[in-house]
């Protein structure tokens, strides 16, 4: 059965998101890192999108977009993954082995008021709360350390919304257990994140009205926790 084609329309911002497949990891060392930070660097100059902030871990990754028009999302993440994968295999000398990644990227819209500050928290603080780091900005492969970088500077675009003052000491203090539920929930059931009206009313215009249902959603099955990190 075909999959269903994305609608990802401009001028709304999307969650994006994907993770290696089975027990692989997508980095295993620095140089992992460094080498996706090329390839990013590349995707945005042949396909230039409006990148909020990401962040990169072990065995997964998060990106928050929020593209012009109605292919740039589709045109940049095809490129990224296809290309990262291909160079990856070809540098583990595995072809053969199988995907590296668990499935094509999953991307959802997010409503920009404070639901958008709020998953953008969320992204950042994955490595704070995988206990990989003691502050989200000693992080070395997300936006925040890119804020630091040149070049990778040059792919980070303005929020829609107003990045708060204090931003690096809200992002290290302890984010409410109903904040990463919803957010968890958002993830797990591929369902747009924002208020309940919003989310009625993007979720009928993209026909993701599927996502609302008891049932909507899968979680996918035969996932154990691989190393720290793991949890998208």
């Amino acid at each position: 059965m075909p999959r269903q084609p994305r609608r990802c329309p401009g001028g709304v911002v999307y969650h994006v998101w994907n993770r290696a497949a089975g027990r692989l990891r997508l980095f295993k060392d620095a140089d992992d890192f460094a080498a996706f930070n090329r390839v990013l660097i590349e995707a945005h100059q042949r396909h230039p999108i409006r990148i909020l902030d990401w962040c990169l871990m072990p065995n997964h990754w998060h990106f928050v977009v929020w593209p012009r028009s109605d292919t740039d999302l589709s045109q940049f993440f095809r490129w990224l993954t296809l290309t990262h994968a291909m160079r990856a295999i070809r540098h583990r000398r595995v072809m053969g082995m199988g995907p590296l990644y668990q499935c094509r990227f999953k991307s959802l819209p997010v409503q920009s008021d404070e639901h958008l500050s709020t998953l953008l928290r969320y992204v950042l603080r994955n490595p704070l709360r995988a206990g990989l780091v003691k502050r989200a900005q000693d992080w070395r492969w997300s936006g925040l350390q890119a804020r630091r970088d040149k070049e990778m500077s040059l792919i980070r675009s303005p929020w829609p919304i107003p990045e708060p003052d204090d931003w690096n000491n809200w992002l290290n203090l302890p984010q409410a257990a109903t904040e990463t539920d919803t957010i968890r929930e958002h993830i797990r059931r591929s369902r747009p994140y924002g208020s309940p009206d919003w989310v009625n009313d993007t979720a009928s215009r993209l026909d993701l009205k599927w996502t609302l249902t008891p049932h909507g959603g899968s979680r996918n099955k035969g996932q154990s926790k691989q190393n720290r990190g793991d949890k998208i």
